[in-house]
């Protein structure tokens, strides 16, 4: 046979190889261990057999995929060792937080220091060990049982909607689980890790791709922390604490009940959000919104100026866009090319200029970015604002306090919104929120843009860069966070989604994305009918129908 390593050479061989026997020959070559391969466009375990010509190329743990596949098999490990160390105990994974995996064990006894010690103890031991980590087919049926007998019900209510006859199963030093991805051969690939009480449950530290052989220092998030456990008691609320739960709902035809309760938490919270904007307001002039791409920004600041207005205040919108520098100034990114997400392409001086004159009450005529000519226009008009208007500014510099420099903390009012997942597809299958911002756009981009899917997934590791540069990094600048995710979303997004998706093929390099979001909509039993969805909704802004974009 003849396989062609991608960005290395030919090589003949002369019966079926394995490959990660195919991986030790070039492991050198990468600053970090090879996870996975893909061969022929599709992505593969290196448990897996080469058989036939083919082309290979090794994706390591410094690319999104490598590192996904980490995570999931230290997410294995970490499973195994809590029902080793802790007797009859479950493990829900909740959600990421930082460079880490949130989760809790439910046991007879709370658990303590002691245990999250002997827990990661253990772990380490595994890791010596390097114990396979194996994967077989099961017949569906016999899966539900074999999961009905240990007491997981969340899986087997994931299971009872798969369509089809076989799935795959892992095994770990003979405990059986079932995973939505792939996993490392062993446990020796598994080295990188730490373990952090985090009251009531543990944080798993993993790498992260810009240094995954290395774990960063832990950073305190209380605030992202807060609006998970929020999130949770809305899953709680709603009575759906997983897909399965999800869809047993939406087949028993209560779809509509989900998102009567789902948008009516999203109203209360915005609600309140706008009641602590009124208590302040002879002091809060400019409230500033800021998200990821997706996040729902803009209908969730509508909403915002709606509640505002209950409150008897007369908000105005000031666009950061507007302020751009002329196109021929923008700075250039590493790539030469102009970087219009760098704090630096915004005219920062005049910004802070008419934000101090509006607040003092002065005239002001506002700029507007004519983005055909790539120039800065100015509005006919002077504008004036009184006490009771509150400028709101959507963008993703919003929490960065070098936006706002010239005004004064105690008139500035900072909003993070992101879609946090509140659900998981089952107690150890999180599911992550940049997959529901991803298909978000996708959505979007296709019936608003004129992109095609295997666009948006192109440019999306560009657009996740900059929200690390530019937003994650002061999500904890804010004053409140808000979760703009739905819980019935997916199953909305699922009918516009799959179709966009399916016209990715290999040897596209976007394939691997899309084939994984394919898969991942598979679980989702989908909702048809919208007519329960309020046009007001976030959900709107990407499928369409929103009373404030149409």
């Amino acid at each position: 046979m003849e396989i062609t390593i991608r960005d290395f050479d030919k090589i003949t061989v002369e019966e079926p190889i394995a490959l990660k026997k195919l991986a030790q020959k070039y492991r050198q070559e990468f600053a970090s261990p090879i996870i996975a391969a893909i061969v022929d466009g599709e992505l593969r375990e290196l448990n897996h057999v080469i058989k036939k010509d083919c082309s290979v190329e090794f994706v390591d743990m410094s690319t999104d995929v490598g590192m996904e596949i980490y995570i999931r098999s230290l997410t294995f490990l970490f499973i195994k060792a809590c029902h080793d160390v802790i007797y009859d105990c479950q493990v829900r994974v909740e959600h990421s937080l930082g460079d880490g995996l949130y989760s809790e064990i439910i046991a007879k006894e709370p658990i303590d220091e002691e245990d999250v010690e002997a827990i990661e103890s253990r772990m380490s031991r595994l890791v010596e060990a390097d114990i396979p980590i194996d994967k077989y087919e099961m017949a569906l049926p016999d899966a539900i049982e074999m999961f009905k007998e240990a007491g997981m019900d969340d899986k087997v209510r994931l299971l009872k909607y798969r369509k089809e006859k076989f799935i795959n199963i892992y095994e770990l030093d003979g405990m059986k689980d079932y995973f939505y991805g792939y996993m490392v051969p062993s446990t020796g690939y598994l080295r990188w890790f730490k373990l952090r009480f985090y009251l009531p449950g543990i944080i798993l530290q993993h790498p992260n791709k810009t240094n995954p052989t290395s774990l960063a220092p832990y950073k305190e998030q209380p605030k992202l922390a807060g609006i998970f456990r929020e999130s949770n008691r809305w899953a709680q609320i709603l009575g759906i604490p997983d897909v399965g739960a999800l869809n047993d709902q939406i087949v028993a035809g209560k779809s509509g009940q989900i998102i009567r309760i789902a948008e009516a938490l999203h109203e209360k919270k915005i609600a309140q959000i706008a009641d602590m904007i009124y208590k302040d307001s002879d002091h809060l002039r400019i409230i500033l919104i800021a998200g990821p791409s997706s996040s729902g920004k803009t209908t969730f600041a509508q909403r915002l100026i709606v509640q505002l207005m209950v409150n008897g205040l007369r908000p105005i919108s000031i666009s950061l866009d507007d302020y751009f520098l002329d196109r021929d100034k923008t700075p250039l990114g590493e790539d030469g090319k102009p970087n219009f997400e760098a704090l630096e392409a915004i005219d920062l001086k005049l910004f802070n200029q008419h934000l101090a004159k509006l607040i003092q009450g002065k005239e002001v005529i506002l700029p507007r970015f004519n983005f055909q000519t790539g120039k800065r226009e100015y509005q006919e008009s002077a504008t004036r604002i009184e006490k009771d208007q509150p400028i709101i500014i959507e963008g993703i510099h919003g929490l960065n306090e070098k936006l706002t420099s010239s005004i004064p903390k105690e008139n500035k009012f900072k909003i993070y919104v992101s879609a946090l997942t509140q659900i998981n597809l089952d107690n150890h299958n999180r599911i992550s929120t940049t997959d529901t911002r991803l298909l978000r756009r996708i959505v979007r981009d296709s019936r608003c843009r004129g992109a095609d899917a295997k666009r948006t997934i192109a440019i999306w590791p560009s657009v996740m860069k900059g929200a690390q540069e530019n937003i994650f990094v002061y999500q904890e600048e804010a004053d409140v966070m808000f979760n703009s995710a739905l819980v019935y979303e997916i199953s909305v997004l699922k009918k516009y989604a799959t179709p966009l998706l399916q016209e990715i093929k290999p040897p596209d390099p976007e394939y691997i994305e899309a084939n994984h979001l394919l898969k991942f909509l598979e679980y989702f039993e989908p909702i048809e009918d919208e007519t329960e969805i309020p046009l007001t909704s976030i959900i709107r802004e990407f499928i369409g129908n929103s009373c404030f974009h149409e």
